[in-house]
């Protein structure tokens, strides 16, 4: 449910825009990413800083596409989440000395871990060398980066309908491949299933 809830306001951006147009889709972007925030907000008591950014770009850029009619300002929408993204990778790394992809990748495979054993106790904390995360992290660095460029390339060079396309299925596809690459990097690093 969860993971469906991620995606929904990008599958009702594309389903609204192939059958209204881009500022009714731009509308129902908006209205569905305050149902996202309602939903974390009921699912947690808190909504997490990156969800109240997502909205506020949302909101802005939205809000402008509607307002001035113009659908410029939603194409840039994916550019500056991504690029605040890798900003944030840079940044914590470079100058507050975090790594937000291994604390990211700790949390999760503590989750999976947990949500796998159930009750059992075996508690083998996952060692994966810090190099690995440093790697991880300069590559998913440079990968937002990359796509914060593409998709403005994508929106000034080809047509609406191809960006829209590109948004929902193109980023969707670089992601998943990269979490893919992310995963192979690290599977020799995680803990044998012994049953």
């Amino acid at each position: 449910m969860a993971t469906l809830l991620e995606y929904l306001p990008l599958i009702l951006f594309f389903a609204v825009y192939k059958f209204v147009d881009i500022y009714w889709a731009t509308g129902v972007l908006i209205v569905t990413s305050v149902i996202q925030l309602a939903y974390h907000y009921f699912q947690s008591g808190h909504i997490a800083t990156r969800h109240w950014v997502f909205f506020a770009i949302a909101l802005v850029l939205g809000g402008m596409t509607i307002l001035f009619q113009d659908e410029q300002f939603i194409m840039w929408k994916a550019t500056v989440i991504y690029a605040i993204l890798a900003l944030s990778l840079l940044i914590s790394r470079y100058v507050f000395k975090k790594n937000l992809v291994e604390k990211a990748l700790l949390g999760l495979l503590k989750s999976v871990s947990e949500k796998e054993q159930g009750d059992k106790t075996d508690n083998t904390p996952i060692v994966i060398p810090k190099s690995i995360y440093e790697q991880l992290n300069l590559m998913w660095m440079m990968l937002l980066a990359f796509i914060s460029a593409l998709n403005l390339y994508v929106a000034y060079n080809f047509s609406l309908d191809t960006w829209v396309n590109f948004k929902v299925f193109g980023l969707m596809g670089i992601t998943f491949v990269a979490i893919l690459l992310t995963m192979m990097r690290i599977y020799k690093y995680l803990p044998e299933d012994n049953g």
